[in-house]
């Protein structure tokens, strides 16, 4: 707090609230020799003017001549700033009050340049944020409010500098707005977090779509990639067996021949070819009910007959086409020229 102090009496205080109240304590007494406190600047008047300022630690004063006439905190001084109302600039009354720091960084302008310090500061501070709330909307009251301190102690620093008086920081307490423009604002709050909400609830809603989608997308994808592999995976295989069956028959049709080409191998196809023809005429009329017939069905030895002589004739027909074939190629190899004798 300030103190300042006059000889021997208080300081009237006829307009000041109980908040802004500073009781005067009575001056120390010139006692010629003087020690001042840490912290602390005495203001020394001289025949009724100002004279010096007395340091911390020991001074001297002429008796009689020599008065203590301030006692100046150099302290930090923390000052409530009451609630007061504001309109904002969307015509909104709000309650609002704060907390005001200061200290005093020339003691001679604090006791001679205003009456009483802690008052015009505390004016100040009030004024500046009316003046301040009344450029801003309810919202930017809230959003803003450490642009809104800083502010009002640039204000205060400006207007201050005359009374050696110096505003570190104001922070605002509490702002209080009327019921029904609460009521308003929590419907907007709730209204929109209901919109965030559905917001939120559609945007899952697409996303779970898209990965639907994406999935079935991929399903069909792996779907035909499976058919094909199956499809090639089905051809190799088919492939793979007729040429198996191929081969087998061109070995079988190969030892046939062989088996043909040895003694009696005559006899042995006229064996197979009837055991064929018996087989044949054992499934007659198992499959369908139509069924052709040569006219000597009955004569095995006479079939057997035939099919041996259309064999015959099939085997003299390629006969003759190899003794074709063998004498050009055994004149080409006759005409060949004669190596040359050594």
């Amino acid at each position: 707090m300030f103190r300042v102090i006059h000889s021997q009496r208080t300081v009237p205080v006829l307009w000041a609230t109980q908040a802004q109240q500073r009781w005067v304590s009575s001056l120390p007494m010139n006692t010629v020799v003087l020690f001042v406190p840490q912290q602390e600047s005495w203001v020394v008047e001289r025949m009724g003017r100002f004279h010096r300022i007395l340091e911390p630690g020991l001074n001297f004063l002429i008796p009689i001549l020599d008065k203590i006439r301030y006692v100046q905190s150099l302290k930090e001084i923390v000052i409530d700033v009451p609630e007061q109302s504001a309109v904002s600039l969307d015509n909104v009354t709000l309650q609002i009050d704060g907390v005001l720091y200061l200290r005093i960084l020339d003691p001679f302008k604090a006791s001679y340049g205003v009456e009483d310090p802690e008052y015009a500061v505390t004016q100040l501070a009030q004024t500046t944020m009316r003046s301040e709330l009344g450029k801003l909307t309810l919202d930017k009251v809230f959003r803003e409010r450490e642009t809104l301190n800083t502010n009002i102690v640039h204000s205060i620093n400006q207007a201050s500098d005359d009374w050696g008086i110096r505003c570190l920081r104001y922070e605002i307490k509490d702002i209080h707005v009327p019921p029904r423009v609460k009521e308003s604002m929590q419907m907007q709050v709730e209204a929109e977090r209901k919109k965030r909400a559905t917001v939120l609830e559609s945007e899952g809603h697409k996303e779970a779509a898209i990965n639907v989608a994406e999935g079935r997308k991929q399903a069909q994808i792996l779907a035909s990639e499976g058919q094909k592999a199956e499809q090639i995976n089905n051809a190799a295989g088919e492939a793979n067996a007729v040429l198996a069956k191929a081969e087998a028959k061109a070995k079988a049709i190969r030892l046939l021949s062989e088996a043909l080409a040895e003694q009696n191998g005559n006899a042995a196809a006229s064996l197979s070819v009837a055991e064929q023809y018996v087989s044949a005429f054992s499934k007659l009329a198992k499959e369908s009910n139509t069924i052709l017939l040569p006219s000597n069905s009955g004569d095995i030895s006479g079939m057997v007959t035939q099919a041996m002589a259309i064999y015959g004739s099939l085997a003299k027909q390629s006969s003759k086409k190899i003794e074709r074939v063998t004498p050009e190629w055994v004149m080409e190899k006759s005409e060949d020229p004669a190596p040359p004798a050594q």
